[in-house]
C-alpha cells in the first residue's frame, strides 16, 4: 500500500516516544501490504476498527494510542489522517 500523510506519524513519534517502535512497525508492515478490500485487512489486524466512508481505526501500544487512517483499497492508498491519545480519539470527529 501507498502511504500518504506520515508528517502526522513523525510528530507524534517525536512527542510520543513509547509509541515510535509500534508506528515503526506499523508503517513499514503497511507499505508491504496489499490490502484488497477490508478482509485483507482484518486478517492482519483484527482489533481495527472499521468505521464510516473508508475509515480505520487501529489501537497503538495496546490502546492507549489511537490512528485513523482512510484507505482506498482500489488504488491502494492508506491516508494517515490523525494519531492521538484514547482521550483525544474519544472527541475526534470522523466524516
Amino acid at each position: 500500500m501507498k502511504l500518504l500523510g506520515k508528517q502526522i506519524l513523525y510528530n507524534f513519534k517525536e512527542q510520543h516516544a513509547a509509541a515510535r517502535s509500534q508506528i515503526e512497525s506499523w508503517e513499514a508492515e503497511v507499505e508491504e501490504a496489499q490490502w484488497s478490500t477490508p478482509a485483507d485487512l482484518k486478517r492482519r489486524y483484527p482489533k481495527a476498527s472499521f468505521l464510516k466512508n473508508q475509515h480505520v481505526v487501529f489501537d497503538i501500544c495496546w490502546n492507549r494510542y489511537r490512528l485513523l487512517v482512510l484507505v482506498t483499497y482500489k488504488s491502494g492508498i492508506v491516508l494517515i489522517k490523525k494519531v492521538g491519545t484514547h482521550k483525544e480519539y474519544d472527541n475526534w470527529k470522523i466524516t
